[in-house]
């Protein structure tokens, strides 16, 4: 029974193979005889059918329309040698370096700096240090000194405590003794990191280098990470209220209301001046520390212990606040976390131990030797001129000899003398120069394999291969799409004036009005509010009858608005006078319209922006057309047919 199992497994990946294999050689159109391959059309509708909100685009055939005309581009494109460019080859080199070093990475390396990240980020440390400032290049014998310095100071800290220490030594320049606070994985250099984990609670480490000096560390405390919170929240912005009150006042209104056991989500609705969040009840998405931007908002959502437990009101750098519990966990797990920190580790300062591991894998999957006689020959032909930086080779020079090969490919005693020329002309620190020659050796020698590495990635990985020609032809895009229909719109006056009157009534404002909306949980008190707003009482009257200091049953708002506000109905009639009163977002209102502006047509230049982009679709449109008749496109049906299949 195994076996027949084990045959229907063969078949079926034989068969899906078979597919691939066909799918690779099988034409699906052609744009003046150049092919285009059904392989491609099926991976980029896959990879693209999660990302298009348009549920038409889905349709195969209304993909394939898209896939054309993007191909027609990309046609023209090159038939105007937009391809050939140098804004474009700097732009499209730069990017293929970037691309690049996502898949040149040493993976067994990155996975073992991710794991121990991950290990780190459980815990937060808290630190001071002392620092030694100096330049990693400086020379030998100062960096002996600061590297004494970083030592007696180790001695000092010991016997006499650090605020001593600091009270004598600091500068701001180049000693430093700071208190660090909390932190965790990734939010120092690594060398730091590394020196602050390793170091007990209540100990000084043992000098160590970065590339800012030489340091000791003491760590204060370790604690477990804080996870991360969700929350929901009231926000008020700074922004100057229409309303006579003042914005601390009406958060501390909604604060009441909540005490009283009103819903927090209800008055989100609202009140919160937070459009991404207000409609969904003020909820956040989740976040862990350091992730916002607000310090103090941080503070008081982690402070937060039980489900549903709220803040008194507080005020940020963005605006007054109210801030809902509605979840808290620890740190996500390892399996959760590991692409982000993946992305991080590449980042950080760890890539240079990445690097290293790269270069010597490099060595040996390119066969390349190290050769010391090549080096003792280059050190015996510099000398002082180098530091003047007039140093040349001299006439008897054997440049023709080979220093290394690279796979089949031959490096050349000339192409690592050029380097040393070019690299005189930096400032270096004065060493001998045998580690002269042995420190510029190992750049030239990284740098020639990388760049081989680099120049073959693109027959050595398919991936590569694909998501490169992608972004090949999607900057040829929006290089021709610049210069044929956004550019060509918007300095097209009398195109863009001719449109505006052919289709003037797109654009107009909506109708808006100058209004008062009251709202509340009890029916009762929004009856009584509506009385008085018909008898033209003043909001701060009315507040004095039906509010008090300690108990706030109505709310105001008072704004020029659109139908479109949170605070109304959809169906909301917006005419003058006072409404009746209606539920919405969970409790009654009334709405008094003191003023209506009707539906107004805009001019030409307040309609302006929507004007340029309807125009530029509009010349889009009839751009396409030109290119499907100058182009010719001839469909594979049949192929056509077997993609449908295989994708439905």
């Amino acid at each position: 029974m195994k076996s027949r199992h084990l045959i229907a497994l063969i078949v079926i990946v034989f068969l899906a193979f078979c597919k691939v294999s066909a799918q690779e050689k099988q034409v699906l159109f052609t744009v003046n005889e150049t092919p285009v391959y059904a392989s491609e059309f099926v991976r980029v509708y896959k990879k693209n059918l999660e990302l298009v909100k348009d549920e038409s685009q889905k349709d195969i055939d209304n993909y394939l329309d898209l896939f054309i005309k993007y191909k027609l581009k990309v046609t023209e494109a090159k038939a105007l040698g937009l391809d050939k460019k140098q804004a474009y080859l700097r732009e499209f080199e730069s990017y293929k370096r970037q691309l690049s070093s996502n898949f040149l990475s040493n993976n067994e390396v990155t996975e073992k700096l991710i794991k121990e990240a991950y290990d780190r980020l459980t815990q937060e440390v808290d630190a001071r240090h002392i620092l030694v400032k100096i330049d990693k290049n400086a020379p030998e014998e100062q960096l002996k000194l600061a590297k004494e310095e970083i030592n007696k100071l180790r001695d000092r800290v010991l016997e006499e405590g650090f605020e001593a220490v600091k009270k004598d030594i600091h500068n701001g320049r180049t000693l430093f003794a700071e208190e660090l606070g909390y932190f965790t994985a990734f939010r120092m250099v690594y060398e730091f990191e590394t020196a602050a984990y390793n170091t007990n609670v209540g100990e000084w480490s043992q000098p160590f280098q970065t590339q800012f000096g030489y340091h000791i560390v003491y760590v204060n405390d370790k604690r477990e990470n804080r996870g991360e919170v969700t929350v929901a929240h009231i926000m008020l912005t700074n922004k100057d209220s229409q309303d006579s009150e003042s914005q601390e006042e009406r958060i501390n209104d909604i604060y009441k209301r909540i005490k009283q056991g009103e819903d927090f989500e209800a008055l989100a609705k609202q009140f919160s001046e937070d459009k991404s969040s207000s409609k969904k009840g003020g909820r956040l998405n989740t976040f862990s520390a350091g992730q916002l931007s607000s310090e103090i908002f941080e503070e008081k959502a982690f402070g937060l212990e039980r489900k549903g437990e709220i803040t008194e009101p507080f005020k940020t750098e963005f605006g007054y606040h109210i801030v809902k519990l509605i979840d808290k966990k620890g740190l996500a797990t390892f399996k959760e976390m590991e692409n982000e920190l993946k992305a991080k580790v590449k980042k950080d300062s760890r890539s240079v131990v990445i690097n290293n591991s790269r270069i010597n894998n490099l060595k040996e999957k390119y066969n390349v030797k190290d050769n010391p006689e090549a080096l003792r020959y280059f050190t015996s032909i510099l000398n002082e001129n180098y530091y003047q930086r007039s140093w040349n080779t001299p006439g008897n020079f054997e440049g023709k000899k080979v220093l290394f090969t690279i796979k089949d490919k031959e490096v050349t005693y000339k192409e690592f003398a050029e380097f040393l020329y070019n690299t005189q002309r930096r400032r270096q620190a004065r060493q001998p120069f045998d580690k002269l020659v042995a420190s510029n050796y190992k750049m030239f020698l990284e740098s020639k394999l990388i760049q081989y590495q680099e120049d073959n990635l693109e027959f050595e990985n398919e991936e590569y291969a694909h998501i490169l020609n992608e972004y090949r032809d999607g900057l040829l895009l929006f290089d021709l799409m610049e210069s044929k229909v956004w550019n060509a719109a918007r300095e097209d006056s009398i195109g863009l004036a001719n449109y505006y009157k052919q289709h003037q009534d797109k654009y107009f404002f909506d109708a808006r009005a100058d209004v008062i909306i009251a709202s509340s949980v009890n029916k009762k008190d929004i009856k009584k509010v509506a009385k008085m707003l018909e008898n033209n009482t003043s909001i701060d009257v009315i507040k004095q009858k039906i509010n008090s200091e300690k108990n706030i049953s109505v709310s105001f708002i008072k704004d020029t608005v659109t139908t479109s506000h949170q605070a109304l109905p959809k169906d909301f009639n917006m005419q003058k006078g006072t409404s009746k009163v209606f539920k919405h977002n969970d409790a009654y209102s009334v709405v008094k319209v003191n003023t209506v502006l009707p539906k107004t047509q805009k001019t030409f230049e307040e309609a302006k922006g929507n004007v340029i982009s309807d125009f530029q679709e509009y010349k889009e449109k009839k751009w396409l057309e030109e290119l499907s008749n100058k182009y010719k496109v001839k469909l594979n049906k049949d192929v056509l047919k077997q993609v449908k299949q295989d994708l439905n």
